[in-house]
């Protein structure tokens, strides 16, 4: 990964993180990652993105280099550490949040706990609060199964985010309305064959895609066509001119 930044550890509360940050200037853009996904999957983005402002990658807790979680991954918890981690490192408001598949759960209710630190969100992909107990309804038989069996074969820990991630749906329920910032939803068009998904999880999909656009009267979407789960590694390209104009509507602060 040689386009990317060097990396640090720090400790937060005896939890140690593994983050990066580049870049200057306002606003800092802060990357959030799927689960499971570590700081080096935003590589395809670099080093054009430092073009934009600091730019903030972090491992949450279990995932890369940041050490196993010591306490159970509840949003509240999640957005807690990530904001004392963005202090320690020096990374300061305005804040353009990009939250890829589960990290958008994080995006949307930091955006809402912190809404005068935060200029402008960019879901990529990203999981809806509806999309975790709703898309599980129009799963296929051999969906249900793929899970179960790597559930069985890789346990999670039981403090891991996904384990959490009912309370994380009600943490952003409770918070505060999703504020007046400029939003884009960005999401991918290619599905996989119809055994695994079927067209009524497709639908639904684009339901709460949708319905993430509208969280904002600031809020746009955009398809990226060639695309699936992962737009920042397909289409880079098409992740950073989104980026590009989300900073440009939101201002340098």
């Amino acid at each position: 990964m040689q386009q990317l930044p060097n990396s640090h550890a720090t400790l937060i509360e005896g939890q140690m993180f593994r983050f990066a940050k580049s870049g200057q200037g306002k606003p800092s853009i802060v990357l959030l990652a799927g689960a499971g996904g570590p700081l080096d999957s935003w590589y395809k983005l670099y080093p054009e993105i430092e073009s934009l402002g600091t730019v903030f990658a972090y491992d949450r807790p279990g995932v890369g280099g940041s050490a196993k979680p010591r306490e159970a991954q509840y949003g509240e918890t999640v957005v807690a550490q990530l904001r004392q981690l963005l202090q320690v490192a020096g990374v300061e408001p305005p804040f353009v949040l990009v939250g890829h598949s589960f990290g958008g759960l994080h995006a949307n209710l930091f955006a809402r706990e912190f809404a005068d630190e935060v200029a402008g969100v960019l879901f990529l992909e990203a999981t809806a609060p509806e999309d975790v107990s709703g898309l599980k309804r129009f799963q296929s038989p051999l969906q249900r199964g793929l899970v179960k069996l790597l559930d069985r074969l890789s346990p999670r820990d039981p403090f891991d985010e996904i384990r959490n991630e009912l309370e994380t749906v009600k943490d952003i329920a409770d918070a505060p309305g999703f504020p007046l910032v400029p939003v884009t939803v960005l999401s991918g068009t290619k599905r996989l064959p119809r055994l695994l998904v079927p067209q009524a999880l497709v639908r639904e999909r684009e339901r709460t895609q949708l319905g993430l656009a509208v969280l904002s009267p600031l809020g746009e979407r955009i398809k990226a066509e060639r695309s699936a789960h992962f737009p920042q590694l397909s289409e880079p390209e098409l992740v950073l001119d989104a980026l590009r104009r989300l900073v440009a509507r939101v201002g340098r602060g």
